[in-house]
């Protein structure tokens, strides 16, 4: 893993007071070249917020059998709109995640992990744990007579959510083991996630549902527990001063 080190970093203005001490006196008294303020700008925002609409909308069950379903559930003054939705969500989540993994397996084969850090092996199996974790949200779609393939508005939210986290652990200059704050962002995120939708899912009656996702539950919070340990181990190696690499990445697995 790639050290954190003191080097030639010139982005702060005290590296040069003098530059600095002008640049804000520039700044007082030079006014911005674009008019307006910064209560103009907030008032843009809101004009744009109440006239944007929504993000989009949950389709129609694709079957008769769904249809019913659905309708049944109507009925009982349980929207099923709201299920589907969320469904979706944690769908596109954890794609996301199997993506995620995907990028810090590349990441530790460049890079290598640390003593206390995760394994290729343990890498590998959490990812396919998400892939599990997605093939179950996508047949509990299916029994509701939903389309898994279809994209919600909470699964376009947290596809838009989840890509800064995804854009840190594909980006080449950022090491395997800062990666790791990516990932723990992601499964405290998806823990949470999955308590809420079991509340959701047993509030609509569909306690076999449930049932299901509270051991996809199980298995999130073994993977949070599994980051924390990991970067608790990569800030104690630091703070010592001692070596978070490998010899190379295959001693590590």
């Amino acid at each position: 893993m790639r050290e954190i080190t003191m080097g030639t970093n010139t982005t702060g203005m005290a590296t040069s007071p003098l530059d600095g001490k002008e640049l804000i006196e520039a700044a007082l008294a030079i006014p911005p070249s674009s008019p307006g303020s910064e209560a103009d700008a907030a008032a843009v925002r809101t004009t744009y917020a109440k006239e944007s609409g929504s993000i989009g909308s949950v389709p129609p069950p694709a079957s008769l059998k769904g249809m019913a379903k659905a309708v049944g559930e109507l009925i009982q003054g349980r929207p099923p709109a709201l299920l589907i939705d969320k469904l979706g969500e944690r769908l596109a989540f954890e794609r996301s995640g199997t993506r995620l993994y995907e990028a810090l397996i590349a990441k530790y084969d460049a890079d290598g992990s640390f003593e206390g850090g995760p394994t290729r092996a343990d890498l590998e199996a959490i990812r396919d744990d998400e892939m599990r974790h997605a093939a179950l949200v996508c047949g509990a779609m299916e029994r509701l007579g939903a389309d898994p393939t279809a994209m919600t508005p909470g699964a376009d939210l947290v596809g838009l959510a989840s890509s800064g986290v995804l854009s840190v652990a594909v980006e080449p200059r950022i090491s395997f083991g800062q990666s790791l704050q990516a990932l723990l962002i992601a499964e405290l995120t998806d823990n949470d996630s999955w308590r809420m939708l079991i509340d959701l899912a047993t509030a609509y009656g569909q306690t076999e549902m449930a049932a299901e996702f509270r051991a996809a539950e199980q298995h999130e919070a073994h993977h949070l527990e599994l980051c924390r340990r990991w970067l608790s181990s990569l800030l104690a190696l630091g703070a010592r001063g001692e070596p978070t690499a490998p010899a190379s990445p295959q001693q590590a697995a």
